[in-house]
């Protein structure tokens, strides 16, 4: 370790106890970002606290993975700042670097590496010693249940697998922030589950910090808080029960031949405001299940396909909130390379 990096991690050791007081790990200023005449960020201001999971939720475009480039330090914001700890991040600095963790939307492993080389790669990048690479190298695939597959190439692994070995890449230098983004897209409800019941493991074992992006509600589900993105601007930021109860009500979720038309029916004869969603119209109504024999019978049988109810979810507090679903992507920006304003 060089003197620049022992003299910047010497101050941060400072810093953590100052920070440790207030709980807020990670903040984010007035952080904006342009690619060409399109506004990706627009003043972002949050802050993680210390041992959180802490997500952003939104549409392809919405700001999430720019957020997440700028906070991994491989893209230059054009306005706005980036505390870890009370200090400023820096694209030039290797300490506050080496204290965070990445896990990527895409899959970067080596195919041509067995599960274990690709751990110690990971290590041997961050700086670790080969003793303790090894050591943790074999900690981590214990950890992720991965111990039995250590030698084999990970090239025709499950998408499921490869996640989990990504994530114990992410931490095998012990970081104190894990950034992930989109980490469980493509992975099956198995899959799903498997990968977050280790992320909260590792959590509770060592006190990590987790930022993620995804647009699953499901995923949204696992964080502690949660902010809501709409083209480059924060909608919302709360726990997710507590998004959930903005709702006020149930969903009744109805599906016709002529949904336009149902629509209307309902908001002048009920005076309801349906929101039409993927073909379907979708009401919010406390005690949904009262309402639900007074709009089968008000019309003729068969103009109503089906008619269902359900809690709302997050996506509902999206659709709610900005006027258009969760799948509804937004323009995105190429990749930015790393080290370069794009």
């Amino acid at each position: 370790m060089d003197a620049a990096v022992k003299t910047t991690s010497a101050a941060l050791a400072g810093e953590d106890a100052a920070q440790a007081a207030t709980g807020a790990l990670l903040k984010v200023s007035d952080l904006s970002r342009r690619f060409g005449s399109r506004l990706a960020l627009a003043g972002l201001s949050l802050e993680v606290r210390s041992g959180e999971i802490f997500g952003l939720l939104g549409p392809n475009g919405a700001g999430k993975s720019t957020a997440f480039q700028i906070l991994a330090c491989i893209l230059r914001p054009d306005a706005g700042r980036v505390y870890f700890n009370g200090r400023e991040l820096s694209l030039d600095d290797p300490a506050l670097r080496a204290r965070m963790g990445v896990v990527f939307q895409r899959g970067s492993l080596d195919d041509q590496l067995t599960a274990r080389e690709n751990l110690l790669l990971g290590a041997t990048l961050y700086g670790l010693p080969r003793p303790r690479a090894t050591a943790r190298a074999e900690e981590m695939l214990q950890l992720i249940e991965l111990s039995d597959r250590a030698a084999e190439k990970v090239e025709g692994w499950s998408g499921g697998m490869r996640r989990r070995l990504e994530l114990a890449r992410a931490l095998v230098h012990q970081p104190q922030v894990l950034l992930m983004d989109e980490p469980t897209q493509g992975l099956d409800e198995a899959s799903f589950r498997k990968f977050w019941a280790h992320v909260k493991s590792l959590r509770k074992v060592s006190g990590l910090t987790v930022l993620l992006t995804t647009h699953r509600p499901e995923e949204a589900e696992q964080c502690d808080r949660l902010a809501i993105l709409d083209a480059g601007r924060l909608v919302a930021l709360d726990s997710p029960p507590a998004l959930a109860a903005r709702m006020g009500g149930d969903v009744i979720t109805i599906e016709a031949e002529a949904p336009e038309e149902i629509r209307r029916i309902l908001r002048d004869r009920f005076q309801l405001a349906g929101a039409l969603v993927d073909g379907r119209i979708q009401v919010e109504r406390r005690e949904g299940h009262a309402l639900i024999p007074r709009l089968v019978e008000a019309f003729p049988a068969g103009r109503l396909n089906s008619v269902s109810l359900r809690r709302p979810t997050l996506a509902d507090v999206f659709l709610k909130l900005t006027g258009h679903s969760l799948g509804a992507d937004q323009p995105t920006p190429q990749p930015a390379r790393k080290g370069r304003a794009a």
